[in-house]
């Protein structure tokens, strides 16, 4: 009886350990449409399909990146700022890429019917090197003004501080998030022009670092593919994906749908980086962090795990 009960406990440790999911910690910026296809991996079980059990930590910019390095999260899902850090020498990668366009609005003062009307005119912009920055500059350079000497780019302080600021005369323009340009249209304001209609521009998916990518290869593999069924589930299920957004960015259904409308052009269904629109991210970063020097996809880039999960999931 005894030996029986010593198999019976074998047994049972075996297959608790066989069926236990990986703990993973993943990092992200602050709450948005763009940030929703790894939790929504996790709220419709993809992640779980995969073996993985997440838990989900709200940090951005420098400290998510030493979080990331110093092993305190095994992810992180902004984009640009791992860019950045690479370029300044930080081990870690983007390994794949959920969203291929970046949200930010050009909203302006009712006067305003055209970017190019804003020309010596004053645009908040958020912090230098941020993703409204970055975005503001692709915009006006899009509609053939020079960011740097056509137009005054000033500290925006967040979307509520920069759209009062605007409302208020203090500024001509600004460059919010969606759903952001839904509340300057309530307030009057013009919506000018939208980056993700205008250019690709990677801003979230994933990211970890050099060492994890060595010794964890297996675990990024199923992270990466949990993150593409859920893009596919968000293409494919519109109204499910709404309610989704109405409960984890705790918001109402016209926000959430404003917030679909985005997310329905700018994610992609199988994780890839667009080649045209990161070396935009590239470039944006190098003036950020003031540096003239040649940056190659390997620099900042691991894709390779990717193409093993794509191959897993069909995709050619």
């Amino acid at each position: 009886m005894k030996n029986i009960l010593s198999v019976l406990l074998v047994v049972f440790l075996f297959h608790s350990s066989a069926y236990a999911a990986d703990k993973i910690r993943i990092a992200y910026p602050n709450p948005n449409a763009g940030i929703i296809t790894i939790p929504l991996a996790h709220k419709r079980g993809f992640l779980k399909e995969e073996g993985l059990d997440a838990e989900f930590v709200r940090v951005a910019g420098a400290p998510a990146m030493a979080a990331l390095v110093n092993g305190e999260v095994g992810y992180y899902t902004a984009i640009t700022s791992a860019v950045l850090a690479a370029i300044q020498g930080l081990p870690v990668r983007v390994v794949a890429c959920f969203i291929i366009a970046a949200s930010p609005t050009l909203v302006a003062r009712p006067e305003f019917r055209s970017v190019k009307e804003l020309k010596g005119k004053s645009i908040a912009v958020g912090s230098v090197g941020s993703s409204p920055f970055q975005n503001a500059r692709l915009i006006l350079s899009h509609f053939g003004l020079d960011p740097d000497k056509d137009v005054k780019l000033v500290a925006g302080g967040t979307p509520e501080v920069s759209l009062g600021r605007l409302k208020q005369g203090l500024v001509d323009a600004t460059v919010v998030p969606v759903p952001f340009d839904l509340y300057a249209k309530k307030m009057g304001l013009t919506v000018l022009a939208r980056a993700y209609e205008l250019f690709s521009f990677p801003s979230l998916g994933l990211v970890t670092t050099t060492k994890k990518i060595k010794e964890r290869s297996d675990e990024i593999k199923r992270v990466i593919k949990a993150g593409i069924k859920a893009n596919r589930y968000i293409q494919a299920n519109r109204d499910e994906t709404i309610q989704f957004m109405m409960e984890w960015l705790k918001t109402d259904r016209e926000v959430a749908t404003a917030n679909y409308e985005y997310l329905s052009k700018a994610s992609n269904d199988d994780g890839s980086l667009p080649e045209k629109g990161i070396q935009l991210v590239i470039e944006e970063a190098k003036k950020a962090a003031k540096v003239s020097r040649e940056i190659s996809m390997k620099d900042l880039a691991d894709l390779s795990i990717l193409r093993e999960a794509q191959r897993e999931l069909g995709i050619k």
